[in-house]
This record gives structure tokens, C-alpha cells and sequence, in this order.
């Protein structure tokens, strides 16, 4: 008799209780029998609680890290991987075709995509290749002359970490000194975005959803707002036809004030944080990742999302231990 059960495993699930629970939900809607486990470095971490099975594993950049994972996901059945944090796409997207071999698909983009998104330097140029607009950056102060306010951050940074707003040549220079691996780019004053994209395996889109971050909290959303932009889609669709991502990607822009022009900020090739909150208002790419892990094809859904459609995120605590 053949196992059809999905055997989903997050890694460094941390906080993504969301992400967990929309996965769940997804399986009771389409009657299918799914298995959640999860990895993480610590026992603390909070999703561990709301997954069927959970692992310990070394950190990121120690050597050990692929090999137990993949020992896991072989010994376990794995059928699919998903990252859910940064600093996890490289390497797993090196390790792909390696993990395939032990029969788990991980849903990540291609490696030299990867790499893209990973140096701010390098999203910038490959927005204007795509023809985007961008607030171009530099990676010396003493060479920067685009004005204050500017914006101050790590070329690999996540999660508003060490990103700060800068005022004047004094200000840049005092940050230049604390932020590590740096760039400058001018300040857009304006609205902030984020684009939900899901794509199957080969790189089609299936839900395009542009989001209005209406409140933030260390870099992940609190409360959004849907607001499906013909302009936007377009735009991210010109993207998409040459990026081909695999599975999930975020995109950052900001809608300047003035002249009503959208600046691309930064791509997150991985569910963002606030992901689960599209999925609740109808762009369902939990269902989607379902589907095509059992060989369904699936076709673009325009506008899947409720348009205006405002949640709001809040904290919840768990015990532990």
C-alpha cells in the first residue's frame, strides 16, 4: 500500500506559528494527510509546539547542519523543505539537487537567484535589469551625494537590523561606523509595500498580492492592509518572468509620495512574515504548495485576494517548558 502522506519540514521555524497553522488548515481543506516538522537550534523556540514532530539541529554555518538534515529528512520521508529565515536560502539552495537525491524537494529558488537577494548591491542592479526603478545604493559615506534623508543598512541584513534613517553628513558618518558591511541609499518618503508572490516549481505565478504595511514592528508587519495596484501586479510580473522563483517570494517597494512612483527596495526569496495573512484573504498558497507536491497543476489566479481586506497580527504566548 502506498503512503500518501506530505511530510512537510520548516526549518528555523522559530516564531512562525502562522505559517504552521495555515499549512494545517490547508490539509483539513483539501482532505489530504500532512505530517509538520520542524527544525530549530533551540527547544524554546515557539512553533516547535504547533508542529507533529520536531528536531534540534547545529546552527546555519556549522559544518554538521546539512548533513543532519539531510540524515532527517531521509530517515523521516521528508517530502518537502521549506526555509522560512535569511541567512537558510543559500546554502539550501546549493544543497538542492543533494537533497532531492534523498527524495525531499525544497522549495527554494536557484542559487544564482539567491545570491541576488542576499546583496542589497546586486537586488539593486537586477531592478533596473528588469526595468524597476530603485533608490541606487553606495557602499562608502564619504562617496555618497544623494541628499538627506538617507537610509543606512547592511548589505545582508534582515529584520530592520541595524538599518537606520540618516539626516545629515554627521548622522552617516556615525552609523557608517557601527553598521556593519553597509550601504547608503536615499530615503524614499512614501508608502510601504509588500508583494506576496507564489510560484510553482517551474517558476509560474499563481497569486501576485500587493500589500500596504500599515504598521511595523522590527521589520515584520503588525497590521496590512490588501490593495490589489494594477501597477504593481504588472510590474512584479515583469520580475517574475525573469527571476522564475521557486515557491514563495517576498518583494519590498515604497510608492513615493510625490511623484507617485514605485521604488523596489529588496526581494526575500521565502515566505515573508506577514504571508499568512494573504493566505487568509484568499490567495491560499499553503493549498497551492499541497497541490503541487501531489502533481496538480495550477494556474494563475488573478486578484485572489480580498482587495482592501485590514488584518491585524498580535502577540500570543505558549509554554514551553
Amino acid at each position: 500500500m502506498t503512503d500518501k502522506t506530505i511530510r512537510i519540514l520548516f526549518t528555523s521555524v522559530g516564531r512562525r506559528v502562522e505559517l504552521v497553522q495555515e499549512f494545517k488548515a490547508a490539509a483539513e481543506t483539501l482532505n489530504c494527510k500532512l505530517e509538520i516538522y520542524a527544525a530549530d537550534i533551540t527547544d524554546t523556540a515557539p512553533a516547535l509546539n504547533f508542529c507533529d514532530h520536531a528536531v534540534i539541529v547545529p546552527r546555519i554555518n556549522d559544518e554538521e547542519y546539512i548533513p543532519s538534515l539531510l540524515k532527517y529528512c531521509k530517515e523521516n520521508k521528508i517530502t518537502a523543505l521549506i526555509p522560512t529565515i535569511d541567512t537558510d536560502l543559500l546554502i539550501l539552495a546549493k544543497n538542492k539537487k543533494v537533497f532531492g537525491e534523498v527524495g525531499t524537494f525544497v522549495l527554494v529558488s536557484d542559487e544564482d537567484k539567491i545570491a541576488i537577494c542576499r546583496d542589497k548591491r546586486l537586488t539593486s542592479s537586477y531592478f533596473e535589469s528588469v526595468g524597476l526603478l530603485t533608490p541606487y545604493p553606495i557602499d562608502n559615506y564619504k562617496d555618497y551625494c544623494g541628499g538627506f534623508p538617507a537610509f543606512i543598512k547592511p548589505k545582508d541584513g534582515s529584520s530592520s537590523v541595524f538599518a537606520y534613517k540618516v539626516n545629515n553628513q554627521q548622522e552617516l558618518e556615525n552609523y557608517a561606523n557601527q553598521v556593519p558591511d553597509y550601504i547608503i541609499q536615499p530615503f524614499i518618503d512614501g508608502t510601504e509595500y509588500t508583494v506576496d508572490v507564489f510560484c510553482d516549481f517551474e517558476g509560474n505565478p499563481i497569486y501576485i498580492t500587493p500589500r500596504i504595511r500599515l504598521a511595523v514592528r522590527a521589520g515584520e508587519v503588525l497590521k496590512t492592509k490588501i490593495d490589489q495596484d494594477e501597477t504593481i501586479i504588472d510590474e512584479i510580473k515583469k520580475l517574475i518572468a525573469d527571476y522564475k522563483p521557486c515557491g514563495a517570494i517576498t518583494i519590498q517597494l515604497i510608492r513615493q509620495n510625490k511623484m507617485g512612483k514605485n521604488y523596489y527596495i529588496e526581494i526575500n526569496p521565502r515566505y515573508g512574515g506577514g504571508a499568512p495573512l494573504t493566505m487568509n484573504a484568499g490567495a491560499n498558497s499553503a493549498i497551492a504548495v499541497l497541490k503541487l507536491l501531489i502533481g496538480e497543476k495550477i494556474s494563475y489566479t488573478p486578484k485572489a485576494a480580498v482587495d482592501g481586506a485590514i488584518y491585524c497580527r498580535f502577540d500570543q504566548s505558549v509554554r514551553v517548558k
